[in-house]
């Protein structure tokens, strides 16, 4: 049996993943493939537990190194009960966020050494990394209007606009360095727009 393939979405606030994501996964599924749709940090019972620790608004002073290790057990529980049973079985992993949006908010938002990052992402991955990332990339003020045009802010939502910036050069460096993998997506276009440039993308996946 063939391995499914991983697929993640990654974008800062605003950026659209949500319809972007259903848009996807119905590409996917009208092309015969299995797919099983998740999201970080979150996807498993303990993982959306996290999440709420996470996102929610009662640990507002939360040490940046235990934000970190969080969402590694997250994504621990996630890996080992989800994601690699699916790909195991042939079934393609279509997950929003990945460990790109860790060094993105904890590596360049919090400051925290990429390299640390990348001492857990190998501790608890291994070697496993998604076949294909699709960052939805747009101007942070931009993103951060559309953001408060939905919703109440949650916990990263009510940082300085100096914080998403600095997420955003840490997502366009990671799309800079690993350009075969990540696939930039210009968010700020029509959704229409957006969603015939992630068609093309997924077009060099689907087979």
């Amino acid at each position: 049996m063939n391995k499914g393939k991983f697929i993640t979405v990654e974008g800062g606030e605003g950026a659209g993943k949500s319809s972007n994501l259903y848009f996807i996964q119905s590409l996917l599924e009208a092309a015969g493939i299995e797919v099983l749709f998740t999201r970080e940090p979150g996807g498993t019972d303990l993982g959306e537990d996290i999440r709420e620790l996470l996102l929610g608004h009662k640990h507002t002073g939360m040490a940046d190194d235990a934000e970190l290790l969080m969402m590694f057990a997250s994504r621990a529980e996630h890996l080992n009960h989800k994601i690699i049973p699916a790909l195991e079985n042939g079934t393609w992993v279509l997950c929003d966020r990945f460990t790109d949006a860790t060094y993105a908010y904890q590596g360049g938002g919090r400051n925290i050494s990429f390299d640390r990052i990348a001492m857990l992402e190998n501790w608890v991955q291994g070697d496993l990394r998604p076949d294909m990332t699709l960052l939805l990339d747009l101007p942070v003020e931009t993103g951060l209007q559309r953001a408060r045009n939905r919703s109440e802010p949650d916990r990263f939502e009510s940082e300085k606009i100096e914080f998403f910036e600095n997420v955003r050069s840490a997502y366009l460096k990671i799309a800079h360095d690993e350009p075969e993998r990540v696939k930039v997506i210009d968010a700020s276009k029509p959704l229409d727009e957006v969603q015939m440039q992630i068609k093309s993308v997924l077009s060099n996946i689907i087979t």
